[in-house]
């Protein structure tokens, strides 16, 4: 009786789970089936709806600015949908090539700016994007440009407009260049910490901040050499775009209370007087306005228009045929496997070995936006590119916001080195950082001991002192490669070593002080890379861009997704505590967010299996 009631519910069970079953599969391959039956609809039912007459392309860069999509495009496609804690990113490629091609297209009337969610962006992108307004404009069309308020980035892409209009209670701030830094000795002596730095160069500042309280004198006199010749550029060129007085911006940054006072506090109006703006209107004047000046959509409640998003969706590539390819070289310089928007030694050689096996890629440029990192990875990527470079290929390297340091490494080995007059680049130094805990251990009453068979058994133990002896290798290690460097730079640039050495030392340049010291070789824009790649390749015409990108696999984006949440929570708890150990009371939630994330980087970087990193690192960024 007992089997026979088992053996029915087994029965029971069994048939449930095949109409489940049967059920799930049903309802994916309708799924399926609708997808099909929707691309076939798209492919022959007509394409893309044609855009109708005096069309008004609207550039709402909403999201980070950024050369790549971390992560790559899948992951790309989920964060610009939304999510709470996705972060919508906007391609600097992607804005350049919906400008281009809507300054040909006839169906495309002028374009609407709208500038509140642009976020990001380093010097040489934004000009990038200013340039590209321009040749907008040269083709006879115009631009409108709108913000509730415009940052310093903001501002400088918007001031290229025909028409520049603000929100009435709006703001345009523009504040220069530099900021102060946070320096952790005394906090790293307080705790225990000795952070040990082994570097060449006089200039190589990256690690100043965990072994002093203040810049030295060498750092203080490259900043400011940096910083003015940067600041200097973009006064000019927004006086320039907005027809304004030379000197116009300082002085009005100058006296800016008594301005203020002179119009009761009114930042808008302000910005009207001294003619940053051309005018203050609301986001519903504005449409009234473009409204009155084109066509009504099919509602007639606004002017005919298509968002940047959609016009980028119908821009197609050509597939096949001659091409040149483009590899991405983005964010901080490792040794092994990266995803897009960072670099691997390994990934990013083997995305350079790809497109010089490809027979149709006749040329590759470098697009280099990097700090540096680790020297060995650097080297792998500039050794691939030699490899191209003797197989026949040309290669071109195109410079964005920085290319320091291990960025300039992996740019030695090119036909041409093109660089942006406001690009970070230099930085040709070396260091290496030791931090040991000994006095931690003392703190808390922890004591380690052992009989290792040779001094060096435990040298890189960080609970003990540095022994003096170990730094000694270490600081030869850090020599010979700066050695390398200089020599691979003297080489590259057909210079006397002694001569790379004297503007060497660890500085940084801007792209167009780095040409007047001969450590690159034109001034110039991604576009003029291109060109430059094509001519050396002899292809003629509207040559076919392909960019050679690694797509994880759907192990490495688990793991990236769960990884990526992990470090979230573990910086949550870090917050916490340092909240209560080491940041007083009422500091600003954004400098204790800062000083985490320095001191997190130092950890970062010493947290390898090998002994010791040598980096190749400025820790800089493009200013703000």
């Amino acid at each position: 009786m007992s089997r026979s009631v088992a053996s029915y519910l087994r029965g029971g069970v069994s048939r449930v789970w095949r109409f489940i079953d049967a059920s799930r599969r049903a309802v994916l391959n309708l799924i399926f089936l609708a997808i099909v039956i929707a691309l076939l609809v798209a492919i022959f039912g007509g394409g893309v709806k044609p855009l109708g007459n005096k069309t008004m392309l609207v550039l709402n860069l909403n999201g980070q600015l950024v050369e790549q999509t971390p992560g790559g495009a899948k992951l790309a496609a989920l964060a610009n949908l939304g999510e709470e804690d996705g972060r919508r990113f906007v391609q600097l490629r992607d804005v350049l090539r919906v400008l281009d091609a809507a300054a040909r297209d006839p169906q495309i009337a002028g374009a609407v700016l709208v500038m509140d969610e642009m976020e990001g962006g380093g010097q040489a992108m934004l000009r990038e994007i200013a340039a590209g307004i321009d040749r907008f404009q040269a083709s006879g069309k115009k631009v409108v440009a709108w913000g509730s308020s415009y940052n310093q980035r903001q501002y400088q892409v918007a001031a290229h407009a025909s028409e520049v209009y603000l929100h009435p209670m709006g703001a345009v701030m523009l504040d220069g260049f530099g900021q102060y830094r946070n320096y952790y000795r005394d906090a790293l002596d307080k705790l225990g910490i000795t952070v040990n730095l082994i570097k060449v160069g006089t200039f190589k500042s990256a690690a100043e901040p965990y072994i002093g309280n203040g810049p030295s004198e060498a750092a203080r006199e490259a900043d400011a050499y940096l910083n003015n010749d940067l600041w200097a550029r973009y006064t000019q060129e927004v006086e320039a775009a907005r027809k304004l007085p030379k000197g116009a911006i300082m002085r009005t940054i100058d006296t800016l209370p008594e301005g203020l006072q002179a119009v009761g506090g009114d930042l808008a109006k302000l910005a009207q007087q001294v003619r940053l703006v051309d005018g203050l209107k609301t986001r519903d004047q504005i449409r009234e306005m473009v409204l009155q000046r084109g066509m009504p959509d099919a509602e007639g409640k606004s002017f005919r228009q298509v968002g940047f998003d959609e016009y980028l969706a119908r821009l197609r590539q050509p597939m096949t045929g001659d091409a040149i390819g483009v590899v991405m070289a983005v964010g901080e310089i490792g040794d092994g496997i990266a995803a897009p928007g960072s670099i691997g030694g390994l990934s990013t050689s083997n995305l350079i070995r790809l497109a010089r096996e490809d027979k149709s890629i006749k040329a590759i440029v470098l697009r280099v936006d990097s700090p540096g990192g680790s020297a060995f990875g650097s080297e792998l990527i500039r050794r691939e590119l030699e490899l191209t470079r003797a197989a026949g290929k040309p290669v071109v390297v195109s410079m964005g916001n920085v290319a320091a340091s291990g960025g300039y490494w992996i740019s030695m080995a090119a036909d041409e080195v093109i660089a942006d007059p406001t690009t970070i680049t230099g930085s040709i130094g070396v260091f290496a950082l030791f931090p040991t805990v000994d006095k931690v251990m003392d703190k808390v009453g922890i004591h380690s001991a052992g009989q290792p068979t040779t001094w060096l058994g435990d040298a890189a133990n960080p609970t003990r002192p540095l022994d003096p002896r170990f730094g000694q290798v270490l600081q030869a290690a850090v020599g010979h490669v700066y050695g390398d460097f200089t020599r691979r730079v003297a080489q590259a640039r057909k210079m006397p070593v002694e001569k790379i050495d004297a503007v060497a030392q660890g500085r940084i340049w801007t792209g167009a002080q780095a040409k007047e010291r001969g450590l690159v070789d034109t001034l110039g824009s991604f576009g003029d890379a291109l060109k430059s790649a094509a001519r050396r390749a002899k292809l003629t015409g509207d040559t076919r861009i392909v960019y050679i990108e690694r797509e994880g696999s759907k192990l490495d984006k688990l793991v990236e997704f769960f990884g990526g949440s992990a470090a979230q929570a573990v910086a949550k708890a870090l917050t916490r505590e340092a909240g209560v150990a080491l940041v007083p009371a009422g500091m600003p939630l954004g400098v204790a967010t800062n000083a985490a994330r320095e001191l997190t980087w130092l950890n970062e970087m010493t947290a390898h299996k090998k002994p010791f990193m040598t980096l190749t690192h400025c820790l800089c960024t493009s200013p703000q």
